[in-house]
């Protein structure tokens, strides 16, 4: 079998053994981008010498018998939020076009010391604003199951990355939706960690209360693999959690045998009913039906608040990128068009230049949301609604163990087909946004494909803050079950 088949833990397994070596496995998929990243473009910059190199040390601490981390030598795309001082860090956007940041992120750096090889960094939409990949400044990334339709977003090139056999794993930035939505449209894993689970230091800033990095992969112990490696306390940022990481490998493992007997499975009723494409609706159906017979009791909960969540959603997350955005003034890095005299002109005449329109929208939007007279109307009261919907998640899982929807209401729609109209793009997260505002965990696996038009669906699993294991129990479960019955998902137009 190809090197770039296998699953992270199958790789890192030969490397460890040295059937394989980290210098082999890193060429195969650097190969595999050379081959197929001109139609899917997931990749905004490939960092061939320092993979290499990163899988040539591995390689020698293998000989030497060094002990090393369990996914030493697996490569990795990562999303392009993400500092990374070897590489440029643009975040999909003109006006950080060939930035190279002084530090690494929290995550990249415990990504190099765990010895995983990255690869380079995944296209997104700008400053990850978007569901589609199609607000990146440097163009759209395609999907590998369909390379005319939408991979999802914002961290539509990770997820691409994944299904078309570039990297095994990803990393990800989930802000309403960013991993789920991209892992269910193209048939893979992606995991929003509970709020403050893994570090936002070095992770530039789109909503700092919603933003949250996660893993991706191919399948479900690949992402709790991952998990562990960048999930725990760092002192440097001041929401991390200093709690220990919940044992998501081992209730991987666990979940892998297939037995939910006593769980309770919760269907949240706000995040059904009418907005569905048909084959969404009877994916996850049928993933109720199998969660049934692996032994899950499956009960409907009612979440009254949620039905609001989108209107707050798009309150609170303008409003934080209105303050976010203004370090990018033309003054210190990034871009700079110097036209006018003053400074106000400068900074006027770059940011007209250097921000798309999605991101230009978002700013408008949470300026006048700020501003003197409408904060309490607005801000204000979209965090009331805020609270209300956290209060909805406890009386759900006083319920239920974990609660389930689908991830995204529809398959990959064409690209081009909603990128001028926000308010259809905004509905592509109606499922997964609720999550965010309450800070706890969600995660996305695939359910199979649409009969209409046999596209991946998404299966949203959702798990109180902290705890994850349940989650991951899971969705290896449901994972299992479904890959014996139907096989794996592969994406044919670039996966062949």
């Amino acid at each position: 079998m190809s090197l770039t088949r296998l699953t992270a833990a199958e790789l890192a397994e030969k490397i460890a053994s040295r059937e394989v070596s980290a210098v082999e496995a890193a060429q195969a998929h650097l190969d595999r981008i050379a081959e197929v990243d001109g139609e899917v473009h997931a990749f905004l910059h490939v960092g061939t010498e320092a993979a290499l190199a990163n899988a040539a040390l591995v390689d020698e601490q293998v000989a030497a018998g060094t002990a090393l981390g369990p996914l030493a030598g697996v490569p990795l795309a990562l999303k392009d939020v993400f500092t990374t001082a070897d590489m440029p860090t643009t975040c999909g956007s003109k006006i950080l076009e060939g930035w190279r940041p002084p530090y690494d992120a929290t995550v990249t750096a415990r990504l190099r010391a765990a010895g995983i090889t990255i690869l380079g960094k995944t296209n997104m939409d700008e400053f990850a604003m978007g569901s589609s990949t199609e607000h990146s400044a440097y163009g759209p990334t395609h999907n590998p199951w369909d390379l005319s339709r939408i991979p999802g977003g914002s961290g539509g090139g990770s997820a691409a990355a994944l299904a078309a056999f570039e990297a095994p794993l990803a990393i990800g930035t989930d802000t309403g939706g960013s991993i789920r939505q991209p892992a269910a449209v193209t048939g893979t894993v992606g995991v929003k960690p509970t709020y403050g689970g893994v570090s936002r230091y070095g992770l530039v800033a789109c909503a700092s209360s919603l933003d949250q990095g996660g893993p991706c992969a191919r399948t479900v112990l690949d992402a709790a693999l991952l998990h562990e490696v960048i999930a725990g306390h760092d002192p440097l940022d001041s929401t991390s959690i200093d709690r220990p990481v919940p044992s998501v490998v081992e209730a991987a493992r666990i979940g892998a045998q297939g037995d939910l007997s006593g769980l309770r499975v919760g269907v949240v009723k706000e995040l059904g009913g009418e907005g569905y494409q048909p084959g969404v609706r009877a994916s996850f159906d049928a993933a109720l039906q199998r969660l049934e017979k692996l032994g899950a009791e499956v009960v409907e909960v009612s979440c009254p608040h949620f039905e609001y969540a989108m209107a707050a959603y798009y309150l609170i997350l303008p409003s934080e990128v209105s303050s976010n955005l203004a370090r990018f003034d033309a003054m210190r890095y990034g871009l700079r068009v110097d036209e006018g005299a003053s400074a106000e002109e400068v900074m006027a005449a770059t940011r007209e230049a250097g921000f798309g329109p999605e991101v230009k929208r978002r700013i408008i939007l949470g300026t006048y949301a700020l501003s003197s007279g409408y904060y309490d109307a607005y801000y204000g009261q979209a965090q009331k609604v805020r609270t209300l919907i956290s209060r909805d998640f406890s009386a759900a899982f006083a319920k239920a163990d974990v609660l389930v929807s689908p991830t995204a209401p529809t398959t990959a729609f064409p690209l081009g087909e909603k990128v001028d109209d926000p308010l259809a793009m905004y509905l592509n997260d109606l499922a997964t946004i609720p999550t965010n505002l309450a800070g706890v965990a969600g995660m996305s696996v695939p359910s199979g494909l649409a009969e209409e038009d046999g596209l991946p669906v998404g299966l949203q699993i959702m798990a109180p803050a902290l705890g994850e294991a349940v989650m991951y129990r899971v969705g290896a479960a449901f994972e299992a079950s479904r890959t014996a019955d139907e096989g794996a998902l592969v994406a044919p137009e670039v996966a062949r």
